[in-house]
């Protein structure tokens, strides 16, 4: 996208509207999007962020002619823009073979097109002798897989993806990534819906921030991502610490009440909040009730208790 491109597309103040049942005579009117203004280049892939219901996928499907919106314009050139769907026109009892012809023309290939890349298409799923079988039988993954292939051929003006970047197990996801990423950084329009700040950072260009089915933000990924993310992060908790008295050489005491030196007190033990008489415990103290307790098991063991008026202690 160079500077003074002319915009492929371009919205303005655009809107789209749905009825909502609520009661048997009753409807209300639900507004998805209510003001949305932005413009697509060419070549550049086009980042949308928002919560959900903030109105993404019904931007998308505007964008692909799948809904009309019911207030403001839409003007650029004659382009064809497809929505990335996986699985679309699936039959349980057609084989995965005869629903990749139906699924690939649904999304708009041609049935000679189809038919030239169908190979392609059972090498990239992976799915060998089940390619032939009824999709009936297939697992989750396999269905995956296979619709994956199919919308992985189409090749539109504007690639119109909501969330689809990788699917499968493990193994296939990341090959299927890679080739999705390749093809978006191929110089092809691209209009991207994500959740991921780090795949929108990595993969576009520019980024359309949408809160409550209006335009909040357009402009570099960088800042839009950035301040989308930075808008919704929850604010940091000040960590407490408790509230002690400072203890100083000349309010601690040993138990023969001697000082103790400031420079002995276990300040570590303080901040977690351990009680102070037990933080400022010297060694000498210890010793000193050690000593102490040697002296009383003396004392009893020689008699010198009669001097305090008790008797010596005997065994039977």
């Amino acid at each position: 996208m160079g500077p003074g491109a002319k915009p492929v597309l371009s919205l303005r103040h655009v809107g789209a509207s749905y009825w909502l049942r609520k009661g048997f005579f009753r409807r209300q009117r639900f507004w998805a999007l209510k003001d949305v203004s932005f413009d697509l280049y060419p070549g550049e892939s086009l980042g949308v962020v928002g919560r959900n219901g903030c109105g993404k996928s019904t931007l998308l499907k505007i964008l692909a002619g799948i809904t009309r919106p019911d207030k403001g314009s839409i003007s650029g050139e004659p382009l064809s823009a497809t929505l990335l769907a996986l699985q679309l026109g699936f039959l349980a009892y057609l084989t995965g073979r005869e629903n990749a012809m139906l699924s690939g023309m649904m999304l708009g290939l041609t049935r000679p097109r189809i038919a030239e890349r169908i190979e392609a298409i059972a090498e990239f799923a992976e799915l060998g002798d089940f390619f032939d079988e009824p999709i009936a039988e297939y697992s989750a993954g396999m269905r995956a897989r296979l619709g994956f292939a199919v919308a992985f051929q189409l090749d539109p003006d504007i690639l119109l993806i909501d969330e689809v970047l990788g699917v499968g197990d493990a193994q296939f996801r990341e090959k299927s990534t890679a080739v999705m990423t390749e093809k978006i950084r191929s110089h092809k329009t691209v209009v991207l819906v994500s959740h991921s700040a780090e795949t929108l950072l990595e993969l576009c260009d520019r980024a359309v921030w949408l809160e409550d089915g209006y335009t909040r933000a357009v402009g570099p990924a960088e800042e839009v991502v950035i301040a989308y993310r930075d808008a919704f992060r929850p604010p940091r908790r000040a960590r407490k610490r408790p509230k002690v008295e400072p203890v100083t050489a000349g309010h601690a005491a040993s138990a023969n009440g001697a000082g103790v030196d400031a420079a002995r007190i276990d300040r570590g033990r303080i901040d977690k909040g351990t009680d102070v008489a037990d933080a400022v415990a010297p060694r000498d103290a210890e010793r000193t009730a050690q000593g102490d307790g040697l002296s009383s098991q003396v004392h009893a063991a020689t008699g010198s208790g009669e001097k305090s008026g008790r008797g010596p202690e005997f065994g039977p």
